[in-house]
């Protein structure tokens, strides 16, 4: 019978006690979960991978912080964040799920569902997502930060965007959750047909007369934010974007 292979996480945040849960289900032997105030210097020992699950900003101090040791992979979960912040070790990898962990409960069921993954560096991190029962894709250091800002947009902006949605109808009195099923539906529509096709609604159409009684109907705070999302929307259509008397 061929070992369980072994990690150690440094971080006791969501992120990192959902991996370790939803690994050690997977069947790897998980050996210790450090804070960043604990020793580090050993943490590479008895282990095949480290995960520094860590604030972005630590990861590079946390990093420095550990002996290296070619025999183990040191690894982070940052999605904005390349290899070079791993520096001076060897065998490194980024693996970041492209899902929202918002309990380790939560986030160890969410991580063993299939999700996706962006990697790079050493194939472990292939190993890791194909025991998860996941899917992934190879970011480059250099388009990190893109690929991690249309993650934002798509969660996010996403809760953000529906944050709007509720201020407005909770000033009239229109249950939230009805627009929630809205939602759902579009978001079915997109994955069945894509962003363009899936585009409804009086933007789509060039309605402007529709989009300014919008306008002049929510609060004067929530229209910079409207017209942002409706110039976006227009760009699926064409490159003309909205009159300029809106």
């Amino acid at each position: 019978m061929t070992a369980a292979s072994r990690l150690r996480v440094v971080g006791a945040g969501r992120a990192g006690r959902s991996l370790a849960v939803a690994l050690e289900r997977a069947g790897w032997d998980v050996v210790g979960l450090l804070g960043r105030s604990d020793p580090l210097a050993a943490a590479l020992d008895g282990t095949d991978l480290l995960v520094l699950a860590t604030p972005d900003a630590a990861i590079g101090e946390v990093a420095a912080a550990v002996t290296p040791d070619s025999r183990a992979v040191i690894a982070h979960l940052a999605g904005s964040r390349g290899l070079e912040a791993l520096r001076p070790h060897q065998r490194v990898a980024a693996l970041h799920p492209l899902v929202a962990l918002p309990s380790p409960a939560v986030g160890a069921e969410r991580l063993a569902a299939g999700t996706w993954f962006a990697l790079a560096g050493d194939p472990l991190a292939q190993q890791v997502v194909s025991d998860l029962g996941g899917r992934w894709f190879v970011v480059a250091d250099a388009d990190r930060a893109a690929y991690h800002a249309a993650a934002a947009l798509a969660s996010n902006h996403l809760v953000a965007l529906f944050g709007q949605v509720e201020r407005i109808a909770g000033a009239i009195s229109v249950p939230a959750e009805a627009y929630l099923e809205l939602a759902r539906s579009t978001l079915d529509n997109l994955a069945l047909l894509g962003a363009a096709a899936a585009l409804t609604g009086p933007v789509a159409r060039g309605d402007w007369e529709t989009v300014a009684r919008h306008l002049a109907a929510i609060d004067p705070g929530e229209r910079e934010a409207y017209r942002a999302l409706a110039a976006a929307a227009r760009r699926l259509v064409d490159d003309h974007g909205l009159p300029p008397d809106l």
